[in-house]
């Protein structure tokens, strides 16, 4: 085994949703750790940002624009990375949303398929076409964000529980398969997570007010927090794990989650 675990060096990771937030950050910490990187999301504007951070780091980048629920650009994703510079090595499946709160019998339809569509089906179409590039070379590891809502129901958030939930059955279904192939898969279940995406949940005072109860460090994570995670289970320190997913949420799985109570207007608590 290598002296130096976390030695990116050449390698080419892929991250979905990575132009921001807990994507941004493990792109960064990955590209210290000299990877090339290729960001896949839709957001053009703040990938550009994203693209110069990585470059000061000595290494290469690529961005490319994907929707993670379409097919054909999930597809261009992963061969452009493999085109560009070789090989593929490391992916990290980060790319989601999020809904209102709204109880079950109040969540438009429409909302919940479009989460289950980027959050759910987007990491299916990421896998499909990241392993078969992996089977080639017999080799690779693969991160998926899922979340806490993925490990323990929350009131209000129906579709995205259901699909962070989904996350970890894929995640285990992939592992189990492709183990004896050399090939690692697991996921990443944050807490709250102070992104672009849960700006809402800081500038809402009855949500902030729960989460920081709920949350034992009594603060959000910042999105360099979740970075270590998914370079460790990247890198060969973690060459022995597959089908886990890591909860890192400042405590909130240790002392139970807090239940949301949904007011009489959807959003309201």
């Amino acid at each position: 085994m290598k002296t130096n675990l976390f030695d990116f060096k050449h390698k080419t990771i892929v991250i979905t949703g990575g132009s921001t937030g807990i994507g941004r950050a493990t792109a960064v910490a990955f590209a210290q750790h000299g990877a090339n990187i290729v960001i896949g999301d839709i957001n053009e504007a703040a990938a550009s940002e994203t693209i110069e951070l990585i470059k000061r780091e000595g290494v290469e980048a690529l961005f490319v624009k994907t929707d993670v629920s379409h097919t054909a650009d999930v597809k261009a994703l992963i061969d452009k990375a493999v085109s560009t510079f070789g090989r593929l090595d490391c992916a990290f499946n980060n790319a989601g949303i999020a809904h209102s709160l709204r109880p079950i019998e109040a969540l438009e339809e429409d909302d919940f398929d479009r989460v289950v569509a980027v959050d759910l089906k987007g990491i299916f179409l990421c896998m499909k076409y990241e392993l078969q590039h992996m089977l080639k070379v017999k080799g690779g590891a693969i991160v998926n964000t899922a979340s806490v809502a993925g490990l323990v129901p929350e009131a209000g958030l129906g579709g995205y529980v259901a699909a962070k939930h989904g996350v970890i059955g894929l995640t285990k279904t992939a592992a189990i398969e492709h183990a004896h192939l050399g090939i690692r898969v697991n996921a990443l279940a944050p807490g709250w997570v102070r992104t672009p995406m849960t700006k809402g949940w800081d500038e809402h005072k009855g949500l902030n007010a729960h989460l920081r109860a709920a949350t034992p460090m009594h603060r959000g994570a910042e999105p360099e927090e979740m970075a270590g995670m998914v370079l460790f289970l990247c890198s060969e320190a973690a060459s022995y794990v597959t089908g886990q997913t890591y909860a890192v949420e400042g405590g909130q799985m240790v002392r139970g989650l807090l239940p949301i109570t949904i007011g009489p207007e959807p959003g309201r608590i």
